[in-house]
């Protein structure tokens, strides 16, 4: 399954697409030392492998787990050989680079630093952190990203192909679901689940295999998790309910359940936000200042890590005391303009600072709170209104 050229190679069109920088260098067979690092399962041992193929030299496998500084030693006694010999220069690939010592990582130094050796390491950690200044210095740092579901999908029909395998869209979605962004995972996984597909009496031997929701299931040791058009607005509903109710493991559950089924988190974000003002208001001010704060994390940081921003304003939101007040306010005060409540501005509230404006009584009358006093007294709180409209209160603090 492991691609043969970079024509084969899945995701990563950052690096290795046409024209893209990785690809020039491979295929120009220039290639300098490379530093491969990104999460598991994206492609970085087979991307190795295509550069060891189209690449003229000497290609040799170093394990960071099994090979010490005497491994390291022979390799570079080799390479000198082979470029004395026959002008041959030498690629070491070293997987998982990062579990190499502070020794075995110097050990190499010197014949990076002098081309001898061209470094290609593989990382799943950030190398800034995990790989010495000097070896990093000398490498060109290639980040790769989580594969997309476009690009497992390809990989799913890769091993669908090479199984002889069918695969049903509920199983596949189920098979995408879990996968995030690993490839390998979901190669291993459908393997499996097409394993258990032939040990099921309801295939014919010889011919396609049909994989099943439950082989995939099993394969994945989880369930799939339904999540439809009516769930999505009824789980939507429970989890703001709960936080309403102020019930919070319920809240963390109903949040569980979205997350987990691929809902968009900037809409829970924003369900929060509008939560934070309805449901919650003046009786905790801040609830609002945390689920804003919530929203802008999840722009930011992106799933998976956005589910704790989430988290965090959910049991703050369904444990903060809850009060309807502020929205009560502003729905009967708009449905009393709706219904033509409107009455006319007071004169002293009326704008007084264009010319002519005093000659209609415009601003007349008005004292600032901040400047009134005994003799000059500032408007009472009724007087703000329309006179039509006197005696109207919206704002009910005590709900």
């Amino acid at each position: 399954m492991r691609p043969r050229n970079l024509d084969e190679v899945v995701g990563q069109e950052h690096l290795v697409g046409l024209g893209k920088p990785l690809r020039v260098l491979i295929e120009s067979d220039q290639l300098s030392s490379v530093i491969l690092w990104g999460p598991p399962g994206i492609g970085k041992t087979s991307l190795a492998e295509v550069m060891a193929t189209q690449s003229s030299a000497h290609f040799v496998r170093l394990s960071a787990v099994s090979s010490g500084v005497k491994d390291i030693r022979e390799t570079i006694a080799q390479a000198q050989h082979l470029l004395g010999e026959k002008q041959r220069r030498t690629m070491v690939f070293i997987d998982e680079i990062h579990r190499f010592s502070t020794s075995q990582q110097d050990a190499l130094l010197p014949a990076v630093e002098s081309g001898l050796l061209v470094l290609v390491g593989a990382t799943t950690e950030n190398p800034f952190f995990e790989v010495n200044a000097p070896l990093r210095s000398r490498s060109t740092l290639f980040h790769l990203e989580p594969l997309s579901v476009t690009h497992l999908s390809i990989l799913i029909e890769r091993g669908c192909a090479a199984e002889n395998a069918h695969l049903d869209e509920v199983a596949k979605k189920h098979l995408l679901d879990m996968a995030q962004g690993d490839g390998r995972q979901i190669l291993t996984s459908l393997e499996v689940a097409c394993a258990l597909a032939r040990s099921d009496v309801s295939n014919t031997p010889g011919k396609q295999v049909v994989v099943s929701l439950a082989n995939v299931e099993a394969a994945l040791s989880t369930s799939a998790l339904r999540y439809g058009r009516d769930d999505h607005y009824d789980v939507i509903s429970a989890f703001i309910k709960s936080i309403r109710g102020s019930a919070v493991d319920a809240a963390i559950h109903w949040l569980a359940r979205m997350l987990v089924a691929g809902e968009d988190p900037r809409f829970i974000a924003r369900r929060l936000v509008i939560l934070a003002s309805e449901d919650i208001g003046m009786a905790d001010p801040t609830s609002l200042l945390v689920a804003t704060a919530c929203a802008q994390a999840v722009e930011q940081v992106g799933m998976p890590e956005a589910q704790l921003n989430l988290a965090q304003a959910t049991i703050h939101l369904a444990s903060a005391p809850k009060s309807n007040s502020t929205s009560n306010a502003i729905w009967s005060a708009m449905s009393e303009v709706r219904s033509g409540g409107i009455g006319e501005v007071p004169l002293f509230l009326r704008d007084g600072h264009y010319q002519g404006a005093e000659s209609l009584g415009h601003g007349s009358g008005y004292v600032s709170p901040h400047v009134a006093t005994s003799q000059n007294p500032a408007a009472q709180a009724n007087d703000y209104l329309p006179e039509a409209l006197d005696g109207y209160r919206y704002y009910d603090v005590g709900l």
